[in-house]
């Protein structure tokens, strides 16, 4: 790695912000990128280092700013289609086509480095003693608050808040924490306490949606009765949101909808509604950035370069006959 990009990792790791390391790994020439070759993107979508010109860079950034937003795993991201005797198979792919007059190939390693989830203890009290020495064994950052101001913590879309204040301030606290982005918000509680909360929230004009994001009483039901096993069932439960995504419209007794797991396959990945496949080569290209385009039979056609426009032009019904099968 450069040394301009490791001391652009090392400072947005310092500063807890999330970004993607992309490696090309392989490529089948013609390309611009060669093994080797490294960029870093951040959460706005700005990339430094080089991994291929204005073919590829559109679809690593897009990817990027989609791995940071929906905390996915590393995996292979493959640029181009090869022909059928160049084939090489892999696990864990997401396969793009670019098929740019120029050719060629690319299998970029994409890398995510995202900060430590922040989970936020409200309160003081015998599971949140516990929860503090459990958390870090599974890589949470915690931070625990002895009031229900939340306005000097930062708090977002990785950020789980846990409330258990003896009902001293828990309607305080949990009216800024159900209007805040936390993927989590959980109460130590009764059940009868917790609807008594729930109550007092929907005259303050919270609405059932927000409502709703509340999980209480917190922790999976698996017979927890000392402080130590209820927060071994409030962990077990971080775990379960982290994996299965959050658990809107969750009220406590229910148990949690399962998700199937992501599978590790090669996919073709379909353009996104702000995207558009060039009709020539098959390229995805970004609408809003897109240079190149024409109107024709009152569609509008995007297109990742001026060959292709112009081969378009000269014959259109050549290139849409087969497309809109």
């Amino acid at each position: 790695m450069s040394q301009t990009l490791l001391e652009l990792a090392y400072q947005l790791t310092q500063a807890g912000e999330p970004f993607v390391l992309a490696t090309v790994v392989w490529c089948e020439r013609p390309t611009s990128a060669k093994p080797g070759a490294q960029a870093i993107i951040q959460q706005d979508g700005r990339l430094t280092g080089w991994i291929g010109g204005s073919c590829a860079q559109p679809v690593v950034i897009r990817e990027a700013l989609r791995v940071l937003h929906e905390g996915d795993d590393s995996y292979l991201l493959r640029l181009g289609t090869p022909e059928p005797e160049l084939d090489i198979t892999h696990k864990n792919v997401r396969t793009f086509p670019m098929m740019c007059v120029s050719g060629g190939m690319l299998d970029i390693y994409m890398e995510p480095h995202l900060p430590q989830p922040q989970l936020l203890l409200i309160g003081d009290s015998p599971v949140l003693n516990a929860l503090r020495q459990f958390a870090p064994v599974i890589n949470f950052a915690v931070t625990q608050l002895d009031h229900s101001d939340l306005s000097q913590v930062r708090v977002d879309e990785r950020t789980s808040i846990l409330i258990a204040t003896h009902g001293q301030y828990d309607e305080d606290a949990l009216e800024q924490a159900l209007t805040s982005s936390a993927h989590y918000v959980g109460m130590v509680s009764s059940p009868r306490r917790a609807e008594a909360c729930r109550v007092y929230l929907r005259t303050s004009g919270l609405s059932e949606q927000q409502i709703a994001r509340l999980k209480a009483p917190a922790g999976l039901d698996i017979g927890a009765v000392t402080p130590e096993e209820i927060a071994a069932s409030i962990i077990a439960e971080l775990v379960q949101v982290q994996h299965r995504g959050s658990i809107p419209g969750i009220a406590a007794g229910e148990s949690h909808p399962t998700q199937p797991a992501a599978t590790a396959q090669e996919n073709v990945i379909p353009a996104a509604e702000e995207t558009a496949i060039d009709p020539v080569c098959g390229m995805t290209v970004e609408i809003a950035t897109a240079r190149h385009h024409t109107s024709y039979e009152g569609r509008e056609f995007y297109f990742c370069c001026p060959s292709c426009k112009r081969h378009f032009e000269r014959n259109p019904q050549e290139y849409l006959v087969g497309n809109e099968k």
